[in-house]
């Protein structure tokens, strides 16, 4: 197995799917309309935000804690902070982006408030899976997949999970919003607050090692 087929890390179950949210849609001057909204307070925009983006953050949290009750958690924060600064929001990146944003820091503040209180590095990646919430991709089917086919893609989907999360925090937050997420260089640099040339840095590092990782898991 090597890491030549990114698409695997989304999981034969695709999380987005799961939440059943329908994409914002916000095309030229509609977007800054509906962030006029939101800068005004509107509550049917906020509830418009929620229920279209709200899948789409969860399941980007989930792939950074591989923690169901944390995921939910930060997701509410996520949107929490959003309500606080839309004011601030200055328009440099899509409403996507800059929520990513905020989505990556609660996760960065969660993890650095698990460290402070030495429950460990990757207490949400690592905890035992017995003791936490069975995660949505496991109580779904591969559709179109024989029981031996579905045994198989189940078995590699694990494999890269569990090297995912053995990667340290830089790396597996590029490789998530690249590889799972799609997302551009120039959106992943805004989403974290670097340059190009990190991002591009990072990932690159990042695909290495996990290629390490899983090779030596096999």
């Amino acid at each position: 197995m090597s890491f030549g087929e990114p698409i695997a890390l989304r999981g034969h179950a695709d999380l987005e799917q799961v939440a059943g949210a329908t994409p914002l849609d916000l095309r030229g001057g509609a977007e800054a309309q509906f962030i006029e909204r939101l800068r005004a307070g509107e509550g049917a925009a906020f509830d418009r935000l929620v229920s279209e983006r709200s899948g789409d953050i969860y399941a980007l949290l989930y792939r950074l804690t591989e923690d169901a009750e944390e995921a939910r958690d930060l997701t509410q924060e996520t949107f929490l902070r959003a309500f606080q600064s839309i004011d601030r929001f200055r328009g440099d990146a899509d409403l996507k982006t800059w929520l990513y944003r905020i989505a990556v820091n609660q996760a960065r503040n969660r993890w650095r408030w698990w460290r402070r209180r030495k429950r460990g590095e990757t207490i949400s990646l690592d905890a035992n899976m017995g003791q936490r919430e069975e995660p949505l991709s496991d109580s779904l089917r591969t559709s179109g997949l024989n029981p031996e086919q579905e045994t198989l893609a189940r078995e590699r989907e694990e494999v890269l999970r569990k090297a995912l999360r053995a990667l340290s925090r830089n790396f597996r937050e590029v490789l998530v919003l690249r590889d799972v997420e799609g997302m551009s260089y120039e959106e992943i640099a805004v989403a974290l607050d670097i340059s190009m040339g990190t991002v591009k840095s990072r990932l690159s590092r990042g695909r290495i090692e996990l290629r390490r990782k899983i090779e030596s898991s096999l």
